[in-house]
This record gives structure tokens, sequence and C-alpha cells, in this order.
């Protein structure tokens, strides 16, 4: 018996592949690499080159290889770039978690841990955020996740599939030097390829009403992240009970200040990060509670800012050593 993980060569999806094997339990990738790396996927995991799109390769997997669950992660997680392709955005994360989801109700999978994002929320205006604050999605991205947390539960209440919807804030750091945050959007590889090729890190806004003018943001650290998804597995295997749905925050929160110079320290490049205007829409503080996690998932912070800097350094310099341009 093994769970399936969708997207499982991404940089998130393959930290949760190795958390599952190190708790003993055998996982079934697949991805269509889009975003995803092959290397990514640990040597010995049965991998499918495919698409969810391919409801016939899904429901063969899942009966081929016995799944007993599956982690959903597999999707467009590009939240600016959706507002440009919002066919794209909902084919690959509204449809394709449809066929999905009758893709398992053929083959009798009878659990599912989704990955959703804090951008359902929009631009909240509570200094906290918990599951209860209003949701008000600002992208097809986020809106898109919002639907897919919807059709999961709808689903849940006309098959009885077990399930709970994981959201995500601000997922940085790395638990192995082979997996590194490949995104060009995010602040980690943004400010890494700035200070390798030379350049200026930038803050856009520094006289936000924050401790020191810029923007503060909930950092999670990867590792941390693919821990919560084997506990929900686990208690889901165990027909616990578990919420609908959980962030996975911090409950205080970081400034990108801070995250600048704790990079300048890890580092050993010293910089003072340029100075650009705000960007539009960008809120001064969004900060998640945790405690829903806490109680149900053994979530927690396990690993400080300056950890979550210098694994994601470390996996990247190893990366470029071992593919030097």
């Amino acid at each position: 018996m093994s769970w399936l993980v969708t997207g499982g060569a991404g940089y998130i999806g393959a930290h949760v592949v190795r958390a599952f094997e190190a708790k003993g339990i055998d996982t079934v990738v697949i991805d269509d690499l889009s975003s995803g790396r092959r290397g990514f996927v640990p040597a010995g995991t049965t991998f499918v080159h495919g698409s969810l799109l391919d409801g016939r390769l899904v429901q063969e997997t899942l009966a081929r290889y016995n799944v007993q669950g599956v982690v959903h992660l597999a999707g467009f997680k590009y939240a600016g770039v959706s507002v440009g392709r919002p066919l794209h955005t909902y084919q690959q994360n509204v449809t394709a978690t449809a066929t999905l989801l009758a893709a398992m109700e053929s083959a009798g999978v009878p659990r599912l841990v989704f990955s959703s994002s804090a951008a359902v929320y929009g631009t909240p205006d509570v200094d906290l955020v918990t599951e209860d604050t209003p949701k008000h999605p600002e992208s097809p991205y986020g809106e898109s996740k919002l639907v897919g947390e919807w059709l999961i539960a709808d689903q849940g209440i006309a098959s009885g599939l077990a399930h709970t919807s994981l959201r995500y804030f601000n997922v940085v750091g790395s638990g192995t030097e082979d997996v590194y945050d490949v995104s060009p959007h995010n602040l980690f590889p943004l400010v890494f390829d700035a200070l390798l090729d030379g350049r200026t890190p930038r803050i856009n806004g520094a006289d936000y009403p924050t401790p020191d003018g810029t923007c503060v943001r909930d950092y999670i650290h990867v590792s941390d992240l693919a821990a919560a998804h084997v506990v929900a597995a686990e208690r889901l295997m165990a027909e616990a009970r578990l919420a609908p749905v959980y962030n996975l925050g911090s409950g205080e929160g970081v400034s990108v200040g801070e995250i600048m110079r704790t990079i300048a320290e890890v580092t050993g490049i010293a910089f003072t990060p340029e100075i650009a205007p705000r960007r539009a829409g960008d809120p001064a503080r969004i900060v998640a509670s945790g405690d829903r996690a806490a109680r149900d998932l053994d979530w927690r912070m396990r690993h400080s800012i300056a950890d979550m800097v210098e694994s994601a350094w470390r996996a990247r310099r190893a990366a470029d050593a071992a593919d030097p341009v």
C-alpha cells in the first residue's frame, strides 16, 4: 500500500515524499514536470510522468500501486502570472482536481490531503489570520485554490472521502541539499539570484506601519510543512476526525528587512537593499495563527529564520556546484 503524491517532483512535493518515506510510508509520484524536476524525486521512488488531466492514467496509477491516500500538490502556483492566464490556471488547478477526485472515487481511494494556499484570503484586514477569516482571493490562482477546497468538501459529503486542506503561507528553506526552491517569483530565489549575479536585492516599499517599515510576512520551513502532511495522512488513516482546513503559519511573522539582514549574515555577502516603491495591493502584514494545526497535526515551528536561510542557501550553492553554468 502507498500514498500518491501529485506534484511530487516539485520543491514542496519532493520534501513531502521524503517525509513520508522517512516514516516508512511508500510513495508514488505523478508529475508532468512543467515546473518540477525529475532529479528532485528520491532514487527508488516510483515515478509516473504524466498529467492529472489524464484521468485514465491517474486511475491506472491508483490501482496499480494500491494507493490508500493522495497528497495533492500538483498545480499552477504562480499567483501573479495567473492574472494573465486564468484559463490555464483553472484547468490545472480546478479541472485537474476534479479529474483526480473522479479517479479516486473509481479506484476506491478514500483519503486526500490537499495543498491549498494563503492566497484564498486575499488581503486580510486583521493582524492574525485564522481559518475563519473571510476569504477574498485576488487572483485566479487564489480563486482556484478556494474552488479546490469546495470541490473536495463536496466530494466528502457525496462519497465519504476523508480529507483535509492545508493553507500554506511563505514556504522557504530546504531539508536536503538536493532540493531547493526554483520558483522565479519567490523571495529567497530572487535575492539569491541577485547576489550571485552581482546585483543588489530590492525591497518593495520601506514606509509601511511596521517596526522597520518593510512588509511583515509569515515564513515557514518546508520540512515543518512536509511533516504536517505526514501527520495529516496518519490521522486520516487512523480515522481521526480532522478539520476541513488548517492554516500552517507561525503566528508571528518576520519583516522583509529582517530577512534581508539574515541573508547578508548567512551568505557573508554584505549589501544594503535598494528601496523601490510599494507594489500595488501589498498589505503591511499577513501573519497566520497555526493554533488549530498545532492542536491536531503536531504543527510547530522547528526552525528559526536563520535555519531557513542557511538551509536554503546551502541547497542553492550545492545545486550551483553540481550544475555550474
